[in-house]
């Protein structure tokens, strides 16, 4: 019997059971048949926020920023880049920190840009300031390795 990963639907937030070795493929949500990974960032409020990162079996890539934050608005075309390189590995979400305050502060964030890697609500590992692409999928693709 194949193992199963659960993925949250970034369209409808419907919890699907995909086998890990169709992971790759990508998939369709089975409630709202769009695809599972569109390779973009998807923006989260707290309630979505809160859904995929404790129901999903991929980490989340978590970018915490502000839209009058000059580093985060330097660091937002590489991290969009990353998404299609990094999925279906793990989902790119983007945090404004402004309307979210709450998340900002449940992850002790202080200084934006700031990335994540959050894995059934908790956080693995992050990295803060402005990355290259290279350095974003390299230190990402490491974290989800080991």
């Amino acid at each position: 019997m194949s193992e199963s990963l659960h993925i949250v639907c970034p369209h409808c937030d419907q919890i699907n059971r995909v086998p890990k070795e169709k992971l790759s493929l990508g998939g369709r949500c089975g409630e709202c048949h769009r695809p599972l990974y569109e390779g973009e960032p998807l923006p989260l409020n707290t309630s979505r926020f809160a859904r995929h990162s404790g129901k999903s079996d991929i980490p989340l890539l978590v970018d915490f920023w502000a839209p009058w934050c000059g580093p985060c608005r330097v660091m937002a075309p590489t991290f969009e880049r990353a998404a299609p390189r990094l999925e279906p590995a793990m989902r790119l979400v983007k945090v404004n920190v402004d309307e979210e305050p709450s998340l900002a502060q449940q992850f002790g964030v202080s200084s934006i840009p700031c990335i994540a890697l959050v894995l059934h609500g908790r956080e693995l590992d992050r990295l803060t300031g402005a990355r290259s692409e290279a350095d974003l999928v390299s230190w990402a693709a490491r974290q989800c390795a080991g």
